[in-house]
């Protein structure tokens, strides 16, 4: 699901990967909000977070990619 954002993104790869790092975090959130998760399962939610937003700082270290205002 692409996700429209206030600030225009520099490149395709980048919006790709800011939607990647959006879907992790809502579907953390909302599960989190639905049930009490195992430890298993919390943890492999924050790893799939926290690598969206790696690949996203990668990208941005890589392209020079940034959000414009």
């Amino acid at each position: 699901m692409l996700l429209l954002s206030a600030f225009a993104v520099s490149c395709p790869e980048h919006a790709r990967l800011e939607s990647d790092y959006f879907e992790a975090r809502d579907r953390m959130r909302n599960l989190v909000r639905l049930r009490q998760l195992t430890k298993a399962e919390e943890r492999q939610l924050a790893d799939r977070v926290a690598m969206a937003i790696a690949r996203m700082k990668e990208h941005e270290a890589e392209h020079g990619c940034r959000r414009q205002a």
